[in-house]
């Protein structure tokens, strides 16, 4: 590895006793524009960052009501389906029970003493049953 040597630095013509007292000021100040010029560029990105941010959040939140109100509503409509169906099969059935029931009191009506004999036979079984 070869050894790289820098030139001797030589002060300029003049005099070398003002540069090497000015010279360390300037490089404070300059060093301290500097830093200020970087926080100010910071605190501006951060700035549009939190804007882009907030901004971003918004048109999250408003997507996200938006999908909501469609699944809500869709939801609603479902139920109003099932809802219609419910009632459909409801109204089928009692109207089914009463027929059952008309059909019931007109064999009884036809046919009594089948019916208490029929009726005094299950009791009779369902005593048996039970006592033991």
């Amino acid at each position: 590895m070869e050894e790289v040597t820098n030139p001797p630095l030589t002060p300029p013509p003049g005099d070398g006793l003002k540069l090497r007292t000015t010279a360390p000021s300037e490089l404070r100040s300059a060093a301290a524009q500097q830093a200020k010029t970087i926080a100010t560029e910071a605190k501006d990105k951060a700035q549009k960052l939190k804007t882009v941010a907030a901004e971003k959040a918004q048109t999250i939140k408003s997507n996200v009501s938006e999908k909501a109100q469609v699944i809500k509503q869709g939801a609603g409509e479902k139920a109003q389906v099932i809802k219609a169906k419910g009632k459909e099969q409801w109204d089928q059935g009692k109207i089914k029970a009463k027929e059952v029931h008309t059909s019931a009191e007109d064999y009884v009506r036809a046919k009594p003493t089948q019916c208490v004999l029929g009726a005094l036979g299950v009791g009779f079984l369902l005593g048996l049953i039970v006592r033991r």
